[in-house]
């Protein structure tokens, strides 16, 4: 088993998220690299986790499935320390929870309309307060959204900084963990902090007259007119009318 990456240590409303990446072993010369993220919230052992799972070697379905199985086991470890035994079990029955040969599915690839998981595409809007460093704030935020395979745009009109973003539902779900735990800004003193004054505007599935958004993208408008006209084409007119208007109060 191999740990590559602990981020955040525990808080009182936030708890702890690391990510782990374990080998398994499918066939006898056959391996399954899984990455999973797990979320330990401040009353964990007696909540349960939120767990993500992505693979290089596995399609998003058997993926779905390896997190439902993983959280049917928290289950029954629940008021207990549960991580470890969740890693070991999986590693012993991974062959059985698979249900359909093993095809390449790239945790980068951006989800089309012919492959959507059974939750469909969904949408995330996000209202920041602030980005006291800026440049690399931006760059996390394009990292994780390359790596969760989400499209979208960072907008800045004046003061005002939205996120908007397209994915499947795990990921953007992911997504808002990263965003709520990691340290991707500073305080006024210049020390690393975490993103304490974050709003989810909206989130609800893509419709058929929104526009899919072929990347992610950082972009500054100087009016509002131009911000509008950005949601208008993407037939986004009621999600700007409802949520935006009220941020320049």
């Amino acid at each position: 088993m191999q740990v590559v990456h602990a981020c955040s240590r525990p808080e009182q409303t936030h708890g702890i998220t690391f990510r782990i990446q374990i080998n398994v072993k499918q066939l006898p010369d056959t391996d399954v690299l899984l990455k999973l993220l797990f979320h330990l919230p401040i009353n964990y052992p007696s909540t349960l986790p939120d767990i993500s799972v992505n693979s290089d070697q596995l399609t998003r379905a058997q993926c779905m499935d390896v997190k439902d199985k993983l959280l049917e086991q928290a289950k029954q470890h629940l008021s207990e320390p549960m991580v470890h035994d969740l890693i070991l079990w999986i590693q012993q029955h991974l062959k059985y929870v698979i249900k359909q040969p093993a095809t390449v599915c790239n945790e980068n690839t951006t989800l089309s309309k012919g492959t959507r998981t059974e939750d469909g595409i969904w949408m995330l809007l996000l209202h920041l307060d602030h980005m006291r460093a800026r440049a690399k704030y931006v760059k996390t935020v394009e990292k994780w959204t390359s790596d969760l395979g989400l499209t979208g745009r960072l907008m800045f009109m004046g003061k005002i900084i939205l996120i908007l973003l397209q994915g499947d539902r795990s990921n953007i779900k992911e997504y808002l963990i990263l965003q709520k735990t990691s340290k991707v800004d500073v305080d006024s003193s210049g020390k690393k902090c975490k993103e304490k004054i974050v709003s989810v505007l909206c989130e609800t599935k893509v419709q058929s007259q929104h526009k899919r958004f072929q990347m992610f993208e950082v972009k500054e408008y100087s009016t509002l007119d131009e911000l509008q006209k950005e949601f208008e084409t993407a037939g986004l007119t009621t999600l700007f009318s409802e949520f935006v208007p009220p941020l320049l109060k």
